[in-house]
């Protein structure tokens, strides 16, 4: 079987867990780095892959995928190793929750208007808008508190490793890098643990970016 091609940025959050998830599942891939900083996700090479300039795509054998969660089932279902998602309905169905959750209310909010401008501010020396900022830890925090209330075991939905949790990995890394990161996440003790936990698995040390 020929290896996949993933098509994106190590330092993309969606990027990432589909490479937590090829490691969870074992699977070897190749990666074809997408400098979105020079345009490169806008060039007619990656659109052919993916059309709305996003990231990340992916390919396995001719067959072309675009939109993580898409990737990510296919690989949970495609590949040896252990399973991604819960082999009954309400399990599945709670995975899927989590990620719209994660995708529709949490990624804005946390990634775009919290980290986005602390780690530009730290890498430019120029101070962030910090009310800008302060106005969206509100959001943050329900996204938060909404997962909290959902945690129903050792992992997001449930006893074992999901999708879920590589679906929110990359996000809760890059959160708990600032200080309002820090400070939301002493309120959501479940998520706390679940970090403690999930922290220490071998998959987040090999596709941690540089």
């Amino acid at each position: 079987m020929a290896k996949p091609i993933l098509y994106g940025p190590r330092i993309s959050t969606y990027v990432r867990t589909v490479r937590l998830v090829l490691a969870e599942k074992d699977v070897a891939y190749n990666i074809v780095e997408i400098d979105i900083g020079a345009g490169d996700h806008k060039e007619p090479t990656h659109l052919a892959h993916q059309p709305f300039g996003k990231v990340p795509a992916f390919e396995h054998e001719g067959f072309m995928l675009h939109e993580t969660c898409a990737i990510t089932r296919y690989i949970d279902e495609a590949f040896q190793g252990p399973r991604l998602q819960p082999g009954d309905p309400r399990g599945r169905a709670l995975v899927v929750q989590f990620i719209s959750i994660i995708d529709s209310y949490a990624y804005q909010p946390i990634i775009q208007e919290i980290v986005i401008p602390r780690f530009r501010a730290a890498r430019t020396g120029k101070k962030p808008d910090e009310k800008a900022i302060e106005a969206a830890i509100p959001a943050a925090s329900k996204a938060l508190a909404a997962m909290e209330a959902l945690f129903v075991g050792e992992f997001l939905a449930g006893k074992s490793l999901s999708l879920a949790d590589l679906h929110f990995v990359p996000i809760c890394d890059y959160f708990r890098q600032t200080p309002e990161g820090e400070s939301l996440f002493s309120s959501v003790p479940k998520l706390n643990r679940w970090w403690s936990t999930m922290s220490r698995r071998p998959s987040l040390t090999s596709t941690a970016p540089s």
